[in-house]
């Protein structure tokens, strides 16, 4: 398997680090798979609110299909889409993908397409970003061990995995990805800053105030955090918006 990391979308908050929309393209034998989406090309429905405090920059250049292009592949190719979450900046590109199966957490997608969840949880999702009516794969929390963690094999994915880690949003989960040189989780927004991982833990106020602010349960997400903390260094772990771990892998 050959693992692509890209920047699908950079955003400048006020008073807070660059951040970044860490996505994964995975060259398998048999498909292509993207873990998340980032933004979609030419994205133009995201609300005021989320474009004043986020500020991404949109630019068409950072749009996962327009980088599977310049990788000379076939965006026609991307065959499955797992999904950390169904926030904006994470299945924005959906649309640019119609063709591929969405794996998702079945209450993350419930949350996003049912009513219900109070106005704060409405607002998150942005139901615009399916309308070409996807071919949804959910799963729920039953799986198999991964040092200490539940890892949900995909259906039709091999080496791939969800991981449950709800408190981002009521199904966020992370992304186990079996590279055949090691395991990488893409622990999506479990947590923004790589501070957090570490022994003490710190992270820029301003990220702090907004992770508690957007979290369906924030004391559930500090306890997956903890969690993360504990793995072991067979397993790379890394989050979808701190630029610092992106540059990790690209230099």
């Amino acid at each position: 398997m050959k693992v692509h990391h890209l920047n699908c979308g950079t955003m400048t908050p006020p008073a807070a680090p660059r951040m970044v929309a860490h996505c994964l393209l995975l060259e398998t034998e048999r498909d292509l798979v993207l873990v998340d989406t980032g933004f979609a090309l030419g994205e133009d429905r995201l609300e005021a609110a989320f474009l004043r405090t986020a500020r991404p920059s949109l630019d068409p250049a950072e749009s996962a299909v327009r980088q599977l292009q310049d990788l000379g592949l076939d965006p026609e190719d991307v065959r499955h889409i797992v999904l950390t979450h169904l926030d904006p900046d994470h299945a924005g590109g959906l649309r640019d993908f119609p063709h591929a199966r969405v794996h998702v957490h079945a209450a993350e997608l419930a949350a996003a397409t049912r009513p219900g969840g109070g106005v704060a949880q409405r607002h998150r999702y942005l139901p615009a970003q399916w309308a070409h009516g996807p071919d949804w794969a959910p799963y729920d929390d039953a799986g198999e061990e991964l040092y200490g963690l539940r890892a949900r094999p995909l259906d039709g994915v091999e080496g791939v995995a969800l991981v449950p880690l709800a408190g981002h949003s009521r199904g966020h989960s992370g992304v186990a990805v079996d590279t055949g040189d090691g395991w990488l989780l893409h622990a999506g927004d479990a947590y923004w800053f790589h501070g957090e991982l570490s022994a003490p833990s710190h992270c820029p106020l301003t990220l702090r105030l907004a992770q508690r602010l957007v979290a369906v349960d924030h004391t559930q997400r500090l306890a997956n955090v903890a969690r993360l903390r504990e793995l072991p260094e067979q397993i790379q772990v890394f989050s979808a918006h701190d630029a610092a771990e992106l540059t990790r892998y690209t230099g």
